[in-house]
């Protein structure tokens, strides 16, 4: 059962990395109720994703509480690569490569969105931190998803900014870029894109030196081991050892609304087609086009107290005694 004030969410998410933390930063928090867990094609192998998320659940000591559903296993048109350069093989640095027996749900996980949707308007938020084809298809399958779903939170594209697997794409929308135009079309969405994450989310030596300081705690253990490929790609392309947080940080907003300082709302379309520009976020923030301003781009976001909280979970299981203090 569910508080008076808490908000129900399921996370559609790839899960490798920063999406085990997200899922850790909504379980662990009494702020908000994570119903379900929707498995999308994206970062690694999908039945890799799947347990990855089983293995997050068991973590948080909710694995006979929260059910996982596998979603679509490719993107709708569009051939795309997987991301072990980041995450390491398996999506959880390369090392670990879970087998927990955990069933997934009966449903596809499109089936479950719509359903539950249905079965409580305006009720349900959805957070995706992963490419966009479960939602793209859930549309399909109900057309007023929009006014059905509370909110839609999206990790996801390059607001005016470079991209992190292209020049032009950030890479849940270059995945799927299909996905991702039917729904910046036909969805208002909250964006949490890549600039706001190089700006604000980003973990630094003297923050990651802390983590492995202690206290050990599983969690901590955990995020050590999941972020070693990335901190290696980071020093070797970017000669900085830093990890960002992309897709815990949308979750954390969800639990402490008051992390976003500063939005703007745009018209925002995307290029689905082939080539150097596949997965481009035109966020029109000019006025210049005929499109319908109905995104709200984080601009500004309080890493400092998101730090906090990150924190509070690693050591305490509790991202949400930083808001108590």
């Amino acid at each position: 059962m569910t508080h008076r004030d808490e908000r129900s969410v399921i996370i559609d998410t790839d899960t490798a990395g920063d999406d085990t933390q997200a899922l850790l930063m909504g379980l662990l928090s009494d702020r908000i109720d994570v119903t379900g867990i929707t498995i999308c094609a994206g970062n690694v192998a999908f039945d890799r994703q799947v347990e990855n998320a089983k293995r997050t659940l068991e973590l948080a000591g909710a694995d006979e509480d929260v059910t996982v559903y596998e979603g679509a296993r490719s993107p709708l048109q569009k051939e795309h690569e997987l991301a072990h350069h980041i995450h390491g093989e398996g999506g959880l640095g390369g090392d670990r490569f879970p087998e927990t027996g955990i069933e997934s749900g009966e449903q596809f996980a499109v089936d479950y969105i719509v359903e539950q949707a249905r079965a409580n308007p305006g009720e349900i938020t959805l957070a995706c931190i992963a490419p966009l084809t479960n939602l793209a298809l859930a549309y399909k399958q109900e057309p007023n998803l929009d006014e059905l779903l509370d909110e839609v939170w999206v990790m996801g594209g390059a607001v005016n900014c470079l991209g992190n697997i292209t020049p032009a794409a950030e890479y849940n929308f270059w995945v799927d870029p299909d996905a991702a135009k039917i729904v910046m079309n036909n969805f208002d969405v909250t964006l949490f894109d890549w600039g706001l994450t190089l700006r604000d989310t980003e973990f630094g030596p003297e923050t990651l030196e802390r983590i492995e300081a202690g206290p050990e705690t599983p969690l901590t253990t955990f995020y050590t081991d999941i972020t070693t490929q990335v901190r290696q790609f980071n020093r070797e392309r970017m000669g900085q050892d830093t990890v960002t947080q992309p897709d815990s940080a949308l979750v954390a907003a969800l639990v402490e609304p008051d992390l976003i300082e500063e939005t703007g709302t745009y018209a925002v379309d995307v290029d689905e087609r082939e080539g150097l520009t596949r997965g481009y976020t035109a966020v029109d923030e000019l006025g210049v086009t005929a499109g319908e301003p109905r995104t709200r781009v984080v601009e500004s976001f309080d890493g400092e107290r998101f730090e906090t909280m990150f924190l509070e979970m690693l050591f305490e299981q509790r991202p949400d005694a930083a808001l108590e203090a």
